[in-house]
């Protein structure tokens, strides 16, 4: 007796085939690798890397139907890693701490222009933020630098080398210009983690530290007379990006409260007319020999999931700014980017 086969079962058994062609298909056009790591310049897996790398990472794998794992390598391993991968098997996500390491001459990091394929931009963390103790007799960013053109000298603690440093050298060029040879009386103190910035401002070892709106915002809710409470007094991101964060904020600070600390309401000049400010953005970074057609599947692949709108969502509720921008104007944004910043480091290099 003959085998019957309904109209649904053959359906099915057509739609698998057509399903399985579609994804060959897909395999023919992306040649991605079915196992795909993604290093980052981090070996943090709860800091804002990692986060922020796992939810683009995930709807790339899911959208693409392979596997991809971030990896939290930490910065060398993670160029290391980078340089090996001339078939595209690994590809790298950091922030502008790539660059900024090479323009402050960090031993190690290369001019990542030059070395290696800038890929798309995928959000902001809009939270680099300066803090004081909640005691302290400085009241501004303001206060701050008219204490150092008088004479007063002002410790920073800082990561030295990237992110971290950034804003003091904003700092310390913006007294610079208000107050012609005090720059001097900004001082780093270079020490290493969050905690230990933290731990600095606590002891009285430090006048100023930087911060993150993420990490330091509930020390900002501590009653004054508690030796870890603190004050923000300054926030580097532009205006438009802190405009974008949830209504709400982070913590029990609104977007309002944070908007307090943006320019124009704290002023660090840059040049003529110009503020200081710095958003910090992450992207993706590939081997120079990396296939185009790869490059080009990823940009694809993000555009269509930055078009969907869910992954703003998941970004947003994690106090991140979605930035999406394809891999060939993410390289001249972030190259224009790179060039304001040296001149800033190369004016105090003079």
């Amino acid at each position: 007796m003959k085998p019957i086969w309904s109209k649904a079962c053959l359906a099915l058994l057509a739609s698998a085939a057509i399903g399985l062609t579609t994804s060959a298909q897909a395999a023919d056009d992306c040649p991605l690798p079915g196992n795909l790591r993604v290093v980052i310049g981090s070996t943090s897996t709860g800091g804002d890397t990692y986060q922020n790398s796992s939810i683009v990472v995930d709807q790339l794998a899911k959208k693409l139907d392979i596997n991809a794992k971030v990896d939290a390598v930490g910065v060398m391993p993670a160029f290391q890693a980078l340089e090996r991968s001339r078939h595209g098997n690994t590809i790298m996500i950091f922030h502008d701490g790539a660059y900024l390491g090479h323009l402050y001459g960090v031993n190690g990091y290369p001019d990542i222009f030059t070395k290696y394929l800038i890929g798309p931009t995928i959000a902001i963390n809009p939270g680099n933020a300066y803090l004081v103790p909640k005691d302290s007799p400085y009241q501004t960013l303001d206060d701050i630098m008219a204490a150092a053109g008088n004479g007063k000298q002002i410790r920073v603690a800082i990561q030295p080398g990237g992110v971290s440093e950034i804003g003091f050298s904003a700092l310390k060029n913006a007294v610079r210009m208000k107050y012609p040879g005090k720059e001097g009386n900004i001082v780093a103190v270079n020490t290493g983690s969050q905690a230990d910035k933290n731990q600095l401002l606590f002891d009285g070892a430090a006048d100023v530290i930087n911060g993150s709106v993420q990490a330091n915002e509930q020390y900002t809710q501590l009653p004054a007379d508690d030796q870890k409470a603190m004050r923000f007094v300054w926030i580097t991101a532009r205006h438009d990006t802190v405009a974008q964060t949830e209504a709400a904020g982070m913590g029990d600070t609104t977007r309002e409260q944070l908007l307090q600390y943006v320019t124009p309401n704290v002023e660090v000049p840059m040049g003529e007319g110009q503020d200081f400010t710095f958003d910090k953005e992450f992207f993706f970074l590939y081997n120079k020999d990396m296939d185009p057609a790869a490059v080009k599947c990823i940009d694809d692949a993000l555009a269509d999931i930055y078009d969907q709108g869910e992954i703003q969502k998941q970004q947003k509720r994690s106090f991140f700014i979605p930035d999406f921008k394809p891999s060939a104007q993410a390289a001249t944004y972030l190259e224009k980017k790179n060039e304001e910043y040296r001149t800033i480091i190369d004016d105090l290099k003079g």
